[in-house]
């Protein structure tokens, strides 16, 4: 189970912007520095955001797993993180990283490689 807010160290007025869904999470989007490239969605509480804000090293919340991980820790595909964004209405977080070897757990660069057809495309 994810930290509760009085657990974490994350400083409370950062923990009062976070709009979270009901099971305390905030969406991580995963973006490589330099290229601007998305690389993937995750997962973070209020402890795991400052896991990595204080670390450098993008930690996430696993819903299947209930557990926070360290991206790179059993893979070797690091995130070193440059940026931290949040959005304007605290629901979203833009993560910025230096990314070594894949992001994807399935071994691809970005977790984003299956094109869906924008039939409206067509009409043009």
């Amino acid at each position: 189970m994810p930290v509760s807010d009085a657990e974490t160290s994350l400083d409370a007025a950062i923990v009062a912007r976070l709009k979270r869904t009901p099971d305390g999470l905030v969406a991580a989007i995963v973006q490589e520095h330099g290229t601007g490239e998305v690389l993937m969605l995750a997962w973070m509480d209020a402890e795991a955001l400052h896991r990595t804000l204080t670390t450098g090293r993008a930690t996430y919340w696993s819903r299947s797993r209930q557990e926070y991980w360290v991206k790179g820790a059993t893979s070797g595909h690091h995130q070193s993180v440059r940026r931290v964004a949040l959005d304007c209405d605290g629901d979203a977080l833009l993560v910025t990283v230096e990314q070594t070897g894949a992001a994807c757990h399935t071994g691809a660069h970005n977790c984003f490689s299956d094109e869906l057809p924008v039939s409206a495309l067509e009409a043009r």
